[in-house]
């Protein structure tokens, strides 16, 4: 900073810049938030030049002694920032003159703040990435708890919302499991990226100090350095691969929340949940509405929203730095905050949900849930092919609709209406529990296959 209090970079420029474009141009409100990603990669970058001989080991110590004061300033709430100096960068560089004089100027040799915020940005993200990830994993224990208490509660499988195959209320909440362990696996993937250290590729041509990549790598937990520099100035690919990630996530969040609206109504009253997720009506005394739930549904459209804005941003961008890239931030950020507490939600709504069992096992015996099971009965007994079979027990639902009884009511003699000449074991393939366990099949629903894929699950999320 000079004498007259101003940026670094105003010493070329006659005129202060205009506030309107200091507000605009500031974006010290969203990054202040990575201040400890800054500060580290600041006193690890000037811990690399004192190694490298570049600056003397005295001002290095110097200038780290007053990094690490400005960050228990900032940790204690006793540091101001500055929208005149932009960013979280110039504002702890102002700070770190305002302690140690001058030699604080030594402190951006071999860098620019290009290379400085992709690096704190990386950093945050790795941050981040591992949060997420951890509240997915506490998220899916959470449902394989509930699915655990809930093998044999069960309930219809549902396509086209009518009723299907009669399943296992557990079974249904594990594919809920299989859904949130593709994003963890796509959270962990985007790391790789992250991996890549970017400190030292300055602005966007690389530097002519000998600086040592990978000692920085290795201290701020970076695998190896970034291989081009321009790119590497350019690069929010990683920015984006966070954001897809998260949009997904979303996503499946918002299906999660769907269903267990419809499931709560009135229409469908297959689950219950508690006050602690309800909220009431301003006009009806009656109501208890499952708003949490909506907000969720409704959220996922900002998580849609933040994918499509950075792509909108990078799309027209040639190679190296432009100022645009500057929002990128912020973007990230609302994104994760949006994404973190759709998942604590969602964590409270699961362990405050009950299934309404009699309900379940109400709705899984109507319908005709066991046609396709008849079908196949006479597959495997009878020799017929599926499509036989098929239009044999169609004309069994007909019949059953006619008279409207359930399949699982109809004497022996009705289903030899069908002139088959079946024997009195045809009558258990009607039965729903019969139904579940004969689906035994790697990834079916019987009670056996639950509990394996429960003893996995539970392993797995170690």
């Amino acid at each position: 900073m000079n004498k007259k209090n101003k940026t670094v970079w105003q010493t070329r420029f006659n005129n202060e810049t205009s506030l309107i474009f200091q507000n605009l141009g500031s974006s010290i409100d969203v990054d202040k938030r990575l201040y400890k990603q800054d500060i580290e990669s600041s006193i690890v970058h000037t811990s690399m030049l004192g190694k490298q001989k570049i600056i003397d080991k005295k001002k290095a110590n110097k200038i780290i002694k007053g990094l690490k004061k400005i960050k228990n300033e900032i940790k204690n709430n006793k540091f101001v920032f500055q929208k005149k100096y932009e960013d979280i960068h110039l504002n702890i560089e102002k700070r770190l003159f305002g302690i140690i004089g001058d030699d604080a100027g030594y402190m951006h040799i071999a860098r620019s703040r290009n290379d400085q915020v992709i690096t704190d940005f990386k950093m945050w993200l790795l941050d981040a990435t591992k949060e997420i990830i951890n509240d997915l994993n506490i998220l899916i224990k959470i449902i394989i708890k509930k699915s655990e208490k809930n093998v044999k509660t069960l309930m219809p499988g549902f396509t086209h919302l009518k009723n299907a195959q009669p399943i296992s209320f557990a079974h249904y909440l594990l594919a809920y499991v299989e859904m949130f362990k593709r994003d963890k696996k796509r959270f962990l993937n985007n790391m790789e990226n992250l991996l890549e250290n970017p400190l030292g590729v300055a602005a966007l041509a690389g530097t002519s100090y000998k600086i040592n990549r990978s000692y920085t790598s290795k201290k701020l937990g970076f695998k190896k350095p970034t291989n081009n520099s321009i790119d590497t100035v350019s690069d929010r690919d990683f920015a984006l691969d966070f954001l897809s990630s998260t949009a997904i996530c979303s996503l499946h969040i918002s299906r999660v929340a769907e269903e267990l609206i419809i499931w709560i109504s009135d229409a469908f009253n297959l689950i219950k949940l508690s006050d602690k997720v309800l909220t009431g009506s301003s006009i009806m005394p009656q109501k208890k509405n499952p708003d949490p739930l909506e907000l969720l549904r409704g959220k996922t459209g900002i998580s849609f929203g933040s994918l499509n804005s950075m792509l909108t941003v990078l799309k027209g961008l040639p190679l190296s730095y432009f100022k645009d890239l500057q929002d990128d931030k912020e973007i990230v950020f609302n994104s994760f905050d949006n994404l973190k507490k759709s998942i604590v939600i969602l964590i409270e709504v699961i362990n405050n949900l009950q299934p309404n069992k009699k309900r379940m096992l109400e709705l899984a015996n109507e319908g005709f849930t066991t046609a396709t099971d008849f079908a196949d009965y006479l597959v495997q007994n009878k020799k017929m092919s599926f499509r036989n079979a098929y239009k044999a027990s169609a004309k069994l639902v007909n019949y059953a609709e006619k008279k409207n009884k359930k399949l699982n009511k109809l004497s022996l003699n009705e289903v030899n209406n069908l002139k088959l000449n079946l024997s009195k074991d045809v009558l258990k393939v009607f039965d729903i529990y019969n139904s579940i366990n004969l689906k035994s099949s790697y990834g079916g629903t019987s009670f056996k296959n639950i509990k394996k894929m429960i003893k996995k699950y539970k392993k797995e999320i170690k």
